[in-house]
């Protein structure tokens, strides 16, 4: 089990990018949450298995179409034990 922090900035607000995360943690398994930030970016953390979070980190360093990702910071964080996915 690993938990990573995500910080994905570009054009990624208004392109579906929340609810795209969701659907593909929940389809992995994935526990956590993602949220549109104030100053533009979305962040995301992620609990799971080590293969299944590295899907999301990857999918976050494209994202949807539509979506234009400039940069993407992760950090490791230790797992709290989350349940489910919601977008915030």
């Amino acid at each position: 089990m690993i938990r990573r922090r995500v910080i994905v900035r570009g054009l990624v607000q208004g392109v579906f990018f929340r609810d795209s995360v969701r659907r593909r943690a929940q389809q992995h398994g994935v526990a956590g949450w993602v949220a549109n930030r104030a100053d533009g970016a979305v962040e995301a953390v992620f609990e799971g298995e080590v293969d299944a979070v590295e899907r999301l980190v990857a999918f976050s360093r494209g994202g949807p179409r539509g979506a234009q990702v400039e940069s993407v910071e992760v950090t490791k964080e230790e797992p709290e034990g989350l349940n489910g996915f919601s977008v915030r």
